[in-house]
């Protein structure tokens, strides 16, 4: 249906006395704004214009403008390439093992802290969770090499448990990369993620767990009943935010992890954009990959959002 010209020339007008009104009396927080929007401006949208060169074949003695514009030549290059079978594959099923036990577990791990009962036990476990996240990606990929090497901790433990030799490193095996890296991201997150869990159970009302208690409700029942439906527009958010990020690996990690023995389960598109843009100075092709990569992306976000919004009351817009 549409809408009477009158009321179009009637709304802004309306609208703009109300920011008028609303600016001089909340003015501090707009100023206070000013220098976020600037750094946004400058630092995150003003750079997207360089996205361009990925439809250009560009050379830096060239520059920007007088290099050649070639369209959709590289990324026609790169789906074709002999590696984007490859590169496919290892990006979504890295991710998906990362979404599969990454995302649930601080789930977990926050309920269970949240039912503990000694306070400085709860701290405690708070504590030692929390602090790999704050650890170096550099000496964390550090520790786990140690770990992993012929006669490591983690080498010494599976070879206990399943009669292999330890004589072996276990980032030299293409099949235990995946494991590896999911499980030591899992070990470094868990206890950072879970704070964003504990916060929206703390605004669970404890009036509903008296009631539960009168009801007879167990600890089980009263996680499922009352903290679950409690924490799950939280949960449904950041679900949508893990799927609309799926295909961004964690690339430093990766690079300071794999070597050409892993290339077949370890290579995905971030470490692809690495290595051609970085070493060999394609950029106009790892910007082409980056951007397809980042457009997958942007159409994962739409689609689970419009998933949550249809049969939740939970979305970002």
């Amino acid at each position: 249906m549409s809408v009477p010209m009158s009321t179009w020339k009637g709304t802004a007008p309306v609208r703009q006395g109300k920011i008028a009104r609303d600016f001089h009396k909340n003015w501090f927080p707009y100023l206070a704004f000013v220098p976020v929007l600037i750094w946004f401006i400058v630092f995150c949208y003003g750079p997207m214009w360089g996205v361009l060169i990925a439809f250009k074949d560009f050379k830096p003695l060239l520059g920007f403008a007088k290099s050649e514009w070639v369209g959709l030549q590289h990324f026609r290059d790169f789906i074709s390439g002999p590696d984007f079978g490859r590169q496919f594959r290892n990006t979504v099923l890295l991710s998906l093992w990362c979404l599969a036990i990454g995302f649930p577990i601080p789930i977990l791990l926050a309920i269970m802290i949240n039912e503990l009962r000694g306070r400085f036990f709860k701290k405690s476990v708070q504590t030692i969770t929390y602090m790999p996240h704050f650890i170096s990606i550099v000496v964390i990929c550090g520790i786990i090499h140690i770990f992993t090497q012929p006669y490591g901790l983690l080498t010494n433990l599976i070879s206990f448990f399943t009669g292999a030799t330890a004589n072996r490193s276990l980032l030299g095996e293409a099949g235990l990369f995946r494991p590896v890296y999911t499980l030591s991201g899992v070990w470094q997150n868990m206890g950072w993620d879970s704070i964003i869990y504990l916060a929206a159970m703390s605004n669970i009302s404890p009036e509903l767990y008296e009631s539960a208690d009168l009801d007879g409700a167990g600890r089980v029942g009263k996680i499922w009943h009352i903290t679950l439906p409690g924490i799950r527009p939280t949960i449904l958010i950041l679900l949508i935010f893990a799927v609309g990020g799926m295909m961004n690996s964690n690339w430093e990690k990766i690079i300071l992890l794999y070597n050409p023995l892993t290339y077949e389960t370890a290579d995905v598109f971030s470490t692809y954009v690495y290595r051609r843009g970085i070493r060999e100075g394609s950029f106009s092709f790892s910007t082409a990959v980056g951007l397809f990569n980042s457009v997958i992306n942007f159409i994962l976000l739409l689609f689970t959002n419009a998933i949550s919004r249809r049969f939740s009351e939970t979305s970002l817009w």
